[in-house]
């Protein structure tokens, strides 16, 4: 059975220490399974083997290429929940996403006010950085993690629910006339005709928005607008405007592998528009199905939450105290 870490502030700390205490022990032992292959920066490990492209990618009767099955981040097929919450920044490049150096990808150009707010956003207690804040500075921080938290029952959106909602796996059904998304995390799920519908005039609002479909060769273009500003893009608090346009493309260049790319235009928020660099996913190696998060309910949220509501009461009163003398 899978297990889950909820908070992956503290797995990174985890991480890292166990990597300190073991990996003097385990580097030899580890170059004897995997020879001789390269270690990745910043430990003594060998690169994890990827998954082989398992031949050309299936096809529809109409023949398009079948998205259909679960998906990992990266190229393992598998999630290793320890590993998969650091390898943004330092872990087993077979974990990632992308190879920066290969395809490197810009960070999204914000207008300044929105610097500002995804910078606010983004701050609190996780990061470490309270100690350098004033005592209401941390307040706001707690505030926003705690509605950070708690918020974390609305759909991701899009391109929310790839970017974010895949962290722990995703599963894909197509069918000739309809393509469907579901997420472990919160279970989300977005349901798309694939038809040759064009986009409304004004369409209403809505967390996945609006999407029309077209097919350019094997790869399958999801053009999104009228979405619901509630939601963020990426899990670093990265906000955008009701004038948000979304364009998704999916291919499946083996029967292995996915590679979705994503452009986000975005004129009240961003400076110019965004183009992500292809981002790799993986074929389940496993016939176990996806599996329940909803809403963030688990033993290490619940926990956190309730710290977090003590500190919060705590600075409450130093406040309150010190206003008043």
């Amino acid at each position: 059975m899978k297990t889950r870490l909820a908070n992956p502030f503290v797995i990174g700390v985890f991480v890292s220490a166990f990597v300190f205490v073991l990996a003097p022990c385990a580097i030899a032992q580890q170059a004897k399974e995997q020879g001789s292959a390269p270690p990745y920066a910043g430990s003594g490990k060998a690169a994890s083997k990827a998954l082989p492209d398992g031949g050309p990618a299936p096809r529809l009767p109409n023949g398009h290429p079948d998205f259909s099955g679960i998906w990992f981040v990266g190229a393992l097929g598998k999630e290793d929940a320890l590993l998969v919450q650091s390898a943004a920044t330092a872990g087993d490049p077979a974990l990632k996403p992308f190879d920066p150096k290969v395809t490197p990808e810009e960070r999204p150009s914000f207008q300044p006010w929105a610097a500002e707010k995804v910078k606010q956003l983004g701050r609190g207690p996780a990061r470490g950085e309270l100690s350098t804040m004033t005592k209401a500075q941390q307040l706001t921080a707690v505030n926003t993690e705690i509605g950070r938290l708690e918020r974390e029952c609305v759909p991701h959106g899009v391109p929310g629910i790839t970017l974010i909602g895949a962290m722990h796996g995703m599963e894909l059904v197509e069918t000739p006339g309809v393509f469907v998304q579901l997420t472990e995390l919160n279970h989300d799920y977005r349901v798309v005709s694939i038809d040759g519908r064009a986009h409304s005039k004004d369409p209403d609002p809505k967390f996945n928005g609006e999407s029309v479909v077209h097919w350019e060769g094997d790869t399958l273009v999801i053009d999104t607008t009228g979405l619901d500003d509630r939601t963020w893009n990426d899990a670093g608090a990265w906000i955008h405007s009701d004038q948000q346009h979304v364009v998704e493309r999916f291919s499946r260049p083996s029967r292995n592998y996915l590679i979705y790319q994503v452009t986000v235009e975005d004129p009240k928020v961003l400076t110019k528009p965004w183009v992500s660099a292809p981002h790799k996913y993986s074929l389940s190696v496993s016939s176990e199905p996806l599996n329940e998060w909803y809403c963030g309910i688990n033993p290490d949220g619940d926990e956190e939450v309730r710290a977090l509501k003590e500190t919060k009461k705590r600075l409450e009163d130093d406040i309150s105290k010190e206003s008043s003398h």
